[in-house]
């Protein structure tokens, strides 16, 4: 790409996960990383050693040497931080959760329509490329479950559980069901911090598809797995270990083949035949993958992979969520 067509970035947030983006950042042609700003001295100058990355000690400095603003920051600060870029008239890459509060990203959502401005939210699991390889065959689930758990990590609990790592696989469902949620029940346990750190939830979609969600921050291993169940097919994807499994049914026409698995449905139904499939998941870094999605939709103008919307509609559930669990830790 020419070096006047790059888009000029400045990343807000020197963290574990503000380190990687720079890394990425840096690596991507579509990218101008003008430099990082956080009020941690230390890790911003961590970074600058590290990448050769200018520090603003001035957070409007940077913003104003700008046209798209990363914020990577703690979950508390995205609203004022977007808000501000946003009437300065800047695009904005924010990590998720894109708020705290729904009425904060509603706010966003307005600064950005009325400014003609691109919002991508770094729901990430998206450009998960195990996600991106079963993503053709899902069509139409019934029945989710998904298990993401993690082990307890300080970085993340200015949030619950659901915030921290739920949303993820709430956008996931949301995105593929592509039903409103009618129905949510939930359950969590605060454990070791001030509020939940496992949490499960039961949504039911418009269309009757059901999705049973597990999240859990205090676990003894890591786990990111998703099975989706609908008409003829079962398909398991583990976003952590980057592998998908497809099965499928289908009625036998013609000759049997002998070394196929075949069910005799009994009673004049005929048989079917199931089929196994691990397709090849490329090694792809989804983060890479986010960031460079999101410039192509500056530069084309069309809607980001991870809308706004999207997030927001994800918050929306998270909410609901969590509403539900207080609903049942008093009732209990």
């Amino acid at each position: 790409m020419a070096e006047q067509d790059k888009l000029r970035i400045g990343v807000f947030g020197a963290g574990h996960l503000g380190r990687i983006h720079v890394q990425q950042l840096r690596e991507l042609s579509e990218w101008d990383v003008i430099g990082v700003y956080d009020p941690d001295a230390n890790k911003a100058a961590a970074i600058t050693a590290e990448f050769a990355v200018p520090v603003f000690t001035d957070a409007d400095a940077l913003m104003n040497a700008c046209s798209v603003i990363d914020i990577v920051t703690p979950t508390l600060t995205h609203h004022a931080l977007a808000l501000k870029a946003l009437n300065a008239g800047r695009h904005v890459f924010i990590e998720k959760p894109v708020t705290n509060t729904l009425a904060e990203a509603q706010e966003l959502e307005h600064a950005a329509n009325m400014q003609g401005l691109h919002v991508q939210v770094g729901h990430v699991e998206r450009f998960n490329p195990a996600f991106q390889t079963a993503r053709p065959s899902l069509k139409e689930p019934m029945f989710i479950e998904t298990h993401r758990l993690a082990q307890f990590n300080p970085r993340g609990t200015d949030v619950s559980v659901v915030l921290d790592l739920m949303i993820h696989d709430i956008d996931i469902v949301q995105h593929v069901v592509g039903h409103p949620v009618t129905e949510v029940s939930a359950s969590g346990v605060a454990v070791v911090s001030d509020t939940p750190d496992i949490a499960n939830a039961r949504l039911t979609f418009a269309n009757g598809c059901v999705a049973n969600l597990t999240a859990s921050r205090i676990s003894l291993k890591n786990m990111r797995k998703s099975r989706f169940f609908q008409r003829d097919a079962y398909i398991a994807v583990d976003m952590l270990g980057k592998s998908v499994e497809i099965v499928t049914m289908a009625d036998v026409e013609g000759e049997e083949d002998p070394f196929a698995i075949t069910l005799d449905l009994g009673q004049g139904r005929g048989k079917r035949q199931i089929g196994f499939n691990k397709p090849e998941v490329p090694a792809t870094n989804a983060i890479r993958e986010e960031l460079r999605s999101f410039a192509l939709s500056i530069h084309q103008g069309s809607t980001p992979v991870v809308s706004l919307a999207d997030g927001k509609s994800a918050l929306d559930t998270a909410h609901r969520v969590l509403a539900e669990m207080e609903r049942h830790i008093k009732g209990a």
